[in-house]
């Protein structure tokens, strides 16, 4: 991120609260990290207070854990299980519905409806996901009209990282710990013992509306190297390192490797990895219909290609083996996703390494492929 000393500027805790309040009076709803149920998750928050204020995360393969921090930095962890898909591409979407009357069907179409969001502490890992989910549901048209509709009017606040978790390697994968971009605000924590400020630069028209709004100063010179300083920090305390620049050629050379035998071993094929990451987008339909067969609805709900059934074609599923189906999972988010969608599917984020049950790390199988192939 290039902080420009002439648009760069301070917000305070209050200041903080301040533009929270200023968003919910433009008829946004604000969502957050927030503490629920042992892990830093995002939800609806109405003030500063609900933010995790002194807590941060220790996270490694299969193992997360809260702990107190030193401070009562307002954004001092890396990502929790959640990511902001769920409010994007959430896991059930009403479809359609239809209903018997008397001889008559009538079928409705569930809207879009509306959609006013404000996304605050995005990370950059997750900027670069909501850009890759935008490329998946929208760039062939018609696209998605549901995930259109909750884009349209999506406000982001974003978070440059000043903690890098124990799984993370998003430097390796060119997509964080600096912002670059796709953000309304972003925002640069400066932590101290009694309260945190912000250096935050605007980054869009809309931004900079809402700025004009709220209690603000210029950014000394100081506080601009601090912030600078923050983020080549956490640059240089990756918990984990992809070797990324060659990768799709790599893993499509090493198809029938048999280290895909050897981690489907340990594989439980429990699609937790799919269901956290921010990037995955697989869906299937579902039918219901009441005990009296007057009405059925369809819902679209989240898949994935760990399970049976999403491979199922007429005579069986195609990808049987659990060996074939991480590898359908892995080549095609490391590899033949820069064929369809022009980039990576994966942001280093480490979630599916955290929150695998036994500890698969992609990065440790993309190493382990890479260093049997001869020199």
């Amino acid at each position: 991120m290039s902080w420009q000393a002439d648009s760069a500027q301070v917000l305070t805790e209050e200041g903080l609260e301040q533009l929270l309040r200023v968003l919910r009076q433009r008829g946004y709803r604000t969502l957050g990290p927030t503490l629920h149920e042992g892990v830093i998750g995002y939800d609806e928050i109405a003030s500063v207070q609900d933010l995790p204020c002194g807590w941060t995360d220790e996270q490694s393969g299969g193992h997360y854990r809260l702990r107190r921090r030193e401070d009562r930095a307002l954004f001092g962890y890396a990502v929790g299980p959640h990511s902001w898909k769920q409010f994007l591409h959430p896991p059930r979407e009403p479809l359609w519905s239809a209903r018997r009357d008397g001889e008559t069907l009538q079928v409705r179409c569930e809207p879009p409806g509306e959609h006013r969001l404000a996304l605050i502490g995005v990370r950059a890992c997750e900027l670069r996901a909501i850009a890759i989910q935008d490329r998946v549901l929208l760039g062939t048209a018609p696209g998605d009209p549901h995930y259109r509709a909750r884009r349209a009017d999506t406000f982001i606040v974003a978070v440059n990282c000043a903690v890098a978790g124990g799984t993370c390697f998003c430097a390796s994968m060119h997509a964080g710990p600096s912002l670059a971009g796709g953000f309304d605000l972003a925002l640069t924590e400066l932590t101290a013992a009694a309260s945190s400020a912000f250096v935050l630069q605007a980054g869009t028209s809309s931004g900079r509306a809402v700025l004009a709004e709220i209690a603000h100063r210029a950014a000394t010179d100081a506080e601009i190297a601090a912030a600078r300083a923050v983020v080549q920090h956490t640059a240089e305390h990756m918990g984990r390192k992809m070797p990324s620049d060659d990768l799709p050629q790599v893993l499509l050379r090493n198809l029938e490797h048999p280290r895909w035998s050897e981690v489907a071993d340990r594989c439980l094929a429990c699609g937790n990895c799919t269901m956290v990451c921010p990037t995955c987008f697989c869906t299937t339909a579902e039918d219901s219909s009441d005990l009296a067969g007057q009405e059925t609805t369809r819902t679209q709900r989240w898949d994935s290609c760990f399970t049976v059934d999403f491979a199922h074609l007429h005579g069986g599923s195609v990808r049987q083996s659990t060996r074939s189906r991480y590898r359908q999972w892995m080549t095609h988010k490391l590899a033949t996703w820069h064929q369809q969608f022009g980039s990576s599917g994966c942001v280093g984020c480490g979630r599916c390494i955290t929150w695998c049950p036994v500890g698969i790390d992609i990065t440790e199988e993309v190493t382990a492929i890479r260093a049997s192939e001869p020199t």
